[in-house]
């Protein structure tokens, strides 16, 4: 029998998050800002009496008791809403348990969270995800962690619930600066991919020959595989929105600005996203940055 776990925040990745964990058999509670979201989830997973799974009308009720406080939201404020306060999930918590947090947020709160959860006997981990939506429904996530080993070891078994990949890489506030390098690579690809995809085009090239052949060698990636047949076509409903990405490559500019370093192919390609913004392109996928080519 597995543990008695939270989750809270049920949005594109947090449902189905919070589902392979009641599939791997933890009793599960959880919270979502839209009350009716976590009864859509509840009568999927089963009711109290048959699965043992249950919803919290606050982010502090669902976490009572929990071993294991999961979270998925928005961005920063959306993290302390549902931590901090008379109905946050740090009141709720008992003393040893431990909260991680998928949401990718700065590290700046990541610190922060782990600095109130210390002062409450608790544990912290900032755990920011990767592989969008389909990862999560998959249960193909790579989680990318920071925090203490020990704690990292206790929830390690129910992340593996949706994981293909955890790995903690340092202490808290690791995990989301291991993110924004991510983020940071995947934007450049992108840019590179919409650039060579428009520069076929208008070569008069076969765009299926050239991408099938280039994707073999040492131009490959992840994102040649999946995105250049829909990016020709001019189809960009498939997860990560460009208002997340900015978002998080917001994150990345204000970290390296912290640091003193200069990331200028991240600066350019986040304005690019922000032209795609303008175009309307807000809640399309990543690979959208063709537009600013192909309109």
């Amino acid at each position: 029998m597995g543990t008695n776990v939270a989750f809270l925040g049920l949005g594109v990745m947090g449902y189905p998050m919070a589902g392979h964990l009641a599939n791997g058999d933890h009793c599960v509670t959880v919270y979502n800002r839209t009350a009716e979201k976590a009864a859509g989830w509840l009568a999927e997973h089963g009711e109290a009496g048959e699965g043992g799974h249950s919803t919290g009308a606050t982010p502090r009720e669902a976490a009572a008791g929990a071993e294991i406080v999961f979270a998925c939201v928005g961005a920063d404020d959306d993290l302390r809403q549902i931590c901090l306060g008379d109905d946050g999930a740090f009141g709720g918590m008992e003393a040893g348990a431990i909260f991680v947090d998928h949401t990718t947020t700065s590290a700046k709160v990541a610190r922060e969270m782990a600095k109130a959860t210390a002062a409450k006997g608790l544990h912290f981990l900032d755990a920011p995800v990767s592989g969008g939506e389909a990862g999560a429904q998959k249960g193909q996530l790579t989680v990318m962690m920071g925090g203490d080993a020990d704690q990292f070891a206790k929830v390690k078994p129910a992340i593996r619930c949706f994981a293909k990949m955890v790995k903690l890489i340092g202490p808290v506030g690791a995990g989301q600066t291991t993110k924004m390098v991510n983020q940071i690579c995947i934007a450049g690809t992108v840019q590179g991919l919409a650039e060579a995809i428009h520069f076929a085009i208008e070569s008069g090239l076969d765009t299926e020959k050239v991408l099938d052949v280039i994707s073999q060698g040492a131009a490959g990636s992840w994102q040649m595989e999946h995105r250049w047949p829909t990016m020709v076509e001019g189809e960009f409903n498939f997860g990560f929105a460009v208002d997340w990405m900015r978002k998080d490559l917001g994150f990345v500019l204000e970290e390296a600005k912290r640091l003193g370093i200069s990331v200028p192919v991240t600066a350019l390609v986040d304005q690019f996203y922000a032209d795609v913004q303008r175009m309307g392109g807000n809640r399309q996928d990543t690979s959208s940055l063709i537009r600013r080519f192909r309109g």
